[in-house]
């Protein structure tokens, strides 16, 4: 039995656990044969896995062997008796055959031997039992003369003993005596042992004790000491602390460490600079950065339980953080400008500062932080600013010179054997958790009540509009990449993609993105680079096309709400527009024609042109539209320009070569034939908005494109693609506006659109749905029109405008069928009004599975 798995000794200890159970009370007797098949058919019963272990295969074998032949002998009895109709029914067959083992002579063998086994298994395990329990009695007594004695060995060894996992729980004189043994002037000896015996101690006797204020002053100052696995240790018992403890205990834990790390920041043995870099792999800067990564883990746990207890709980948890970040020299020291302070150390575990996001999420928490910046801490938020400024200014001077910017979080994907980061890294990781604070402390009211703010190497203050143009403009000064290139890289922490992350998040929220977003300032920074197109002014941008793109998102998103249309359209002030620089409705529409008419030369040849053409179209529609937007785009002539462009693109995808079976799907020209397809459709969406307006479907009108769009409108129907997230308004008005004109009525008929509404329609009321099972019967449906059909109600009452019940119906005859088959189903207007309203014969009437609802709906 030496190849039992660890599950069989499971399954042996389970067993002789139970057997030692029903002997509990005779302990020098043996356990009976019938008390083992008890344990048996129980383990049997409870266990899934009972006939796949080792040891239940055994003992199946050793039955098998013992008295297989027997049971092989009485079955092939039985089965001949029953041939003969002397035996009965399968229950009878196994009874007789389960009685002849029993009383056979093997068994009786079988079961005696067994009886032997157990009786020594069982003696052997009352044995041990005694020995284990005498031992227990040793370790009992051994511990309570260590607890008098002030010493307690700390026993991490993995023994099977339950007495080395437990809780030792502490007195007040021995808590009082471990305060005294880790004071700092003792000697090493005597520390360690008395920190064996807090690591073991429960967490929630040393907080509550009288001793911790003490405790705690020892402990701060335990942490610098030297030698590593001294400090290693007590990091464990915070560590421990923190998952174990409820917060009103783990607060004065953590301000604990934070004031051991603020007090090393400003003493003398600390000397790290930013311009020296950061080796992680040292030792002592491993130590440090294991301090700092239990305190940020911390941060990102207690907003989760701190609204529970006292504010004042955490409020000291947010005070002595910010207490901690705000460390910094003196501004006369000579090393003042190079610090490497708090804040590098907690970016570099926290690069996008996850702990603000949790802090600030919830008022209870929001408030206290808030306040205590503006009281106290506000030079967190200067230092934030002011980092963003200079790394703005780095990129602005490269970028001008005509050279890269090297983006340092690329490098370090790159390059994972590195350990070590140089100045400039430290100061970009600084500059992504500086952006990433800032970004999330503009979102709320109070965080914006927090600005201007005063830098001390600027005359003017930094207002909320001055950091808003800063963020726009890292769009196009700062390191960018191609679209392709963003996707392949999933940790991306570019300027340029966490800018779009905040003014994104900008765009969604009401009241911020009116404060900030909402001037002509930021207006004029998104629209620097499209301008210095048009005038054709040397464009120092890095990855244009990327650029453009980013700068159509944000302009799309503002132009999707009134109060940021109307931005567009009119200035700041509408009332006092400016006469020095036109609208930005007026730039936007002017680069859209000159795009679509590959006017610009410096895209010229570019890959992602198109995606740049379809992004500022976006724009233009969200301005189109609406009546006041398309008031000022009609003098342009965009229409024109949309649909010259469509025509072009359709004269070449007619061009496109049909698939041939065998060849790469993903070769060139299947790619070019796509992209192709796709450009074509995004015309033709930019022109359908159009219709979106009275006046607008009189433009698609002029443009003779008309059923190219109403095909395209019903294709994508078809297909259940989902409208734009930015759109205001759906298909429904635009198959409205299109019926109200004689041509959009036959387009929407030609299209196949009437078609599929009414067989839809006819669907709901006379088959409905087969796959649903019928547990009860139907409830009549008291409501005007049944649920299941309002939609296709409305659509219909939307679509017959009087243009389209002329166009659809005139000169039109009812076709009053003698018969109509089961099977026949409408497909126009003229058809419904035959089948649904006027039901003037036996035969339209049989023709319906449902002739209230469907002859009541056609009514209505």
């Amino acid at each position: 039995m030496s190849h039992f798995t660890s599950e069989d000794e499971a399954l042996l200890q389970s067993m002789l656990r139970q057997l030692l159970q029903s002997v509990k009370e005779k302990i020098t007797g043996a356990p009976s044969v019938e008390c083992a098949e008890e344990i048996l058919l129980h383990l049997e019963e409870t266990d899934e896995n009972f006939h796949n272990y080792e040891f239940v295969k055994y003992l199946r074998q050793y039955i098998n062997n013992a008295v297989g032949s027997v049971i092989e002998e009485e079955t092939e009895k039985c089965t001949s008796a029953q041939n003969q109709g002397e035996v009965s029914g399968y229950d009878t067959l196994v009874q007789h055959v389960t009685k002849k083992t029993r009383e056979s002579r093997e068994y009786r063998e079988m079961m005696h031997a067994w009886k032997n086994i157990m009786m020594v298994v069982v003696e052997s395990l009352i044995n041990k039992f005694e020995e284990d329990r005498m031992h227990n009695k040793e370790l009992d007594s051994k511990t309570k003369k260590e607890h008098q004695s002030g010493y307690y060995t700390d026993n991490c060894s993995d023994s099977d003993s339950s007495f080395n996992q437990s809780y030792t729980f502490m007195s007040q004189e021995q808590l009082q005596l471990l305060v005294e043994r880790l004071d700092p002037i003792q000697p090493k000896e005597v520390r360690q042992e008395a920190l064996q015996t807090l690591c073991v101690a429960p967490p929630s006797d040393i907080l509550n004790s009288e001793s911790w204020p003490d405790l705690r002053k020892h402990l701060t100052m335990s942490l610098s000491d030297p030698d590593a696995t001294f400090s290693e240790k007590i990091l464990r018992f915070y560590a421990k602390t923190f998952s174990s403890s409820p917060f009103n205990m783990t607060r004065e834990v953590y301000t604990s460490l934070a004031r051991h790390l603020e007090l090393y920041f400003l003493s003398g043995e600390y000397s790290l600079r930013v311009s020296a870099g950061l080796d992680v792999s040292n030792t002592d800067i491993n130590r440090l950065l294991k301090k700092v990564r239990l305190l940020n883990e911390y941060q990102k746990e207690a907003p989760s339980s701190w609204i529970r207890h006292p504010e004042k709980y955490m409020e000291e948890v947010v005070e002595s953080t910010l207490s901690l970040l705000s460390v910094k020299h003196e501004p006369n020291h000579p090393a003042s400008p190079d610090f490497l302070s708090p804040v590098y150390f907690l970016a570099l575990l926290d690069i996008k500062a996850v702990w603000f996001k949790k802090w600030t999420h919830a008022y209870y928490s929001r408030t206290a932080v808030l306040r205590l910046l503006e009281k106290k801490y506000k030079s967190l938020i200067n230092a934030a600013v002011q980092q963003c400024l200079d790394y703005f200014e780095f990129c602005k001077a490269t970028v001008n010179k005509n050279s890269g910017v090297n983006d340092f979080s690329q490098q370090r994907c790159s390059d994972k054997q590195n350990f070590s980061y140089t100045g400039p890294e430290l100061q970009y990781v600084y500059f992504v958790h500086s952006l990433c604070f800032l970004g999330r402390l503009l979102i709320y009211k109070q965080g914006r009540n927090l600005f201007p703010v005063q830098l001390k190497n600027k005359k003017d203050s930094v207002s909320i509009t001055n950091l808003l143009v800063l963020f726009t403009q890292l769009i196009y000064y700062s390191p960018s990449y191609p679209r392709t290139a963003l996707a392949t890289h999933t940790g991306n922490y570019s300027p340029v993609s966490l800018v779009m992350e905040i003014l994104q998040v900008f765009c969604d929220q009401t009241g911020c993105t009116a404060e900030c977003l909402y001037t002509d300032a930021v207006i004029d920074a998104l629209l620097h680079p499209i301008q210095s197109l048009l005038s054709g002014t040397e464009v120092y941008v890095n990855c244009l096309e990327t650029t453009l793109i980013h700068v159509a998102d944000i302009l799309a998103r503002i132009a999707a709400v009134e109060d940021g249309l109307s931005l567009l359209l009119y200035g700041e002030n509408e009332k006092t527009a400016r006469e020095d620089s036109p609208a930005a409705v007026h730039v936007i529409v002017q680069f859209t024609k000159k795009l679509l008419h590959d006017d610009i030369s410096l895209l010229s040849g570019s890959e992602i042109l198109p995606v740049v053409k379809g992004a500022f179209i976006f724009v233009c529609r969200q301005m189109y539209r609406t009546c006041e937007g398309l008031q000022m785009l009609i003098p342009y002539g965009l229409h024109e320009s949309i649909a010259e462009a469509w025509k072009k693109t359709s004269l070449l995808s007619e061009r496109v070569p049909t698939p041939v079976t065998g060849v790469d799907s993903t070769s060139s020209v299947s790619l070019e034939s796509k992209n192709i397809l796709l450009w074509e459709e995004t015309l033709l969406d930019a022109l359908l908005n159009f219709s979106a307006t009275p006046k607008g479907l009189f433009l698609l009108h002029s443009t003779g494109s008309m059923n190219d769009c109403v095909n395209f409108m019903f294709s994508s129907l078809s297909k259940k693609l989902q409208t734009n997230e930015y759109e205001g308004f759906g298909n429904r008005v635009i198959v409205t506006q299109i019926a109200t004109t004689p041509t959009g009525a036959v387009a929407l008929q030609s299209s196949g659109f009437i078609k599929a509404l009414v067989t839809e329609l006819w669907a709901l009321l006379e088959c409905g749905k087969d796959d649903v099972r019928i547990t009860q019967p139907k409830s009549t449906p008291v409501d005007p029109i049944d649920r299941s059909c309002q939609k296709s109600f409305l659509s219909l009452i939307n679509l017959l405008t009087y243009p389209a019940v002329f166009e659809l119906l005139s000169k039109q005859d009812i076709p009053n069928k003698p018969m109509y088959s089961l099977r026949e189903v409408p497909t126009d207007i003229i058809d419904i009004i035959d089948r649904l309203i006027i039901l003037n014969s036996e035969a339209k009437i049989h023709s319906l599975f449902s002739y209230e609802q469907s002859h009541i709906f056609g009514l209505r």
